[in-house]
């Protein structure tokens, strides 16, 4: 694939009708009208991408993107490279805190090494290592162009792969050490925001850390000019290949895999969501196909979702990543799905419906 492959993506639009479908059985069952507020459009959303009105997302799957980032040797992290390996080794064994949480909430956990820095193959953990980890983006940018691609291509043939076994919503997840780092810088070159504004402590900086960390994005963020870019969504791949991480690109595939195979891709964290604003940007129409889990702790998190104009479920001051957060959703929509398909109806019980009237 591709930069102009990829930029010349156009997702197909959801199905209106389905959409519509839906609403009007919400609107039958023997309740006060959006009763169940943004769980009701969360089910139609979901209708209008699989394009049924009877919507199922029983068959579900979260994908971790592991990697690497050059920036830790910034300070930016309380822990090293060493912690990548560590979880992805316990996400490749079923221990991880991802792993715990899909057994309940019957998700499959699918690992993938798409930059970890380490030469051998890890147990469990899919192999398609781009490279092992990025560069430190305060000296060079992080990736070149062939490997942004790369990793984004391993995020499409995720969605590309589960899909074709059946799987019907795909979570997005990611370990790497150093990329809260990493996708603020991106963030706030994307939006020009302020730095003081979205870097938050991640895994839990003390005031020196927090420090070092918004020293390296600001130094990052001087070090590079996008202004010269032809259009906003070539600006959107420059900010990413120079700034982001190897998990980050592959969770932006992941998004835009699940526009081109029509899955509902469901995001987590700051990491997530600020991949699904890259991928919206390169790829309008993608944010069509995504689903907000939870605000999220980092401020980050809030912003991208906003912007995007995605509306979260949860807000509960997560802030866990490996896709945590999206795979709490679902037992919640399995709730919201089964009182979709199976409550009474004013029909049923005899009781004329409420009806609309213009706003």
């Amino acid at each position: 694939m591709t930069k102009n492959e990829l930029l010349g993506i156009t997702p197909e639009p959801t199905d209106a009708a389905a959409f519509q479908e839906a609403r009007a059985r919400w609107d039958r069952v023997s309740k006060p009208l959006d009763g169940l507020g943004d769980f009701e459009t969360l089910v139609c959303r979901l209708a209008a991408i699989e394009r049924t009105s009877a919507p199922d997302v029983s068959r579900r799957a979260v994908v971790v993107m592991c990697a690497d980032n050059g920036i830790v040797d910034e300070g930016v992290s309380q822990c090293g490279r060493e912690a990548t390996k560590a979880v992805a080794v316990a996400l490749g064994r079923g221990a991880s805190s991802a792993s715990t949480l899909g057994r309940a909430a019957r998700v499959d956990v699918v690992p993938i090494d798409v930059g970890i820095a380490c030469d051998e193959p890890i147990p469990g953990v899919l192999d398609a290592k781009v490279a092992r980890g990025t560069r430190n983006f305060v000296v060079e940018p992080a990736m070149t162009e062939d490997e942004t691609l790369e990793a984004i291509r391993v995020g499409m043939s995720a969605v590309e792969r589960l899909a074709n076994q059946g799987v019907q919503a795909v979570a997005s997840g990611e370990m790497g050490i150093g990329d809260t780092t990493t996708t603020t810088a991106v963030l706030c070159a994307l939006l020009g925001a302020e730095v003081d504004a979205i870097a938050g402590r991640g895994a839990g900086l003390d005031d020196a850390g927090l420090a070092r960390k918004k020293r390296a994005i600001r130094t990052g963020l001087a070090r590079y000019d996008f202004s010269q870019e032809p259009s906003r969504n070539a600006r959107a791949f420059e900010i990413l290949r120079t700034l982001g991480g190897l998990e980050l690109a592959g969770l932006v595939g992941l998004c835009v895999g699940g526009a081109v195979r029509r899955v509902p891709v469901v995001l987590d964290g700051v990491v997530s969501t600020t991949a699904a604003l890259v991928a919206e940007t390169l790829v309008p129409g993608t944010r069509e196909y995504l689903i907000a889990s939870h605000w999220g702790r980092e401020r980050g998190s809030r912003l991208a979702l906003e912007q995007l104009g995605l509306v979260a479920y949860l807000d509960g001051n997560m802030a866990l990543g490996e896709g945590t957060g999206a795979i709490m959703l679902f037992p919640l929509l399995d709730v919201a799905l089964d009182f979709y398909r199976h409550a009474s109806t004013f029909g049923d019980v005899k009781i004329a419906e409420y009806k609309r009237f213009p706003s």
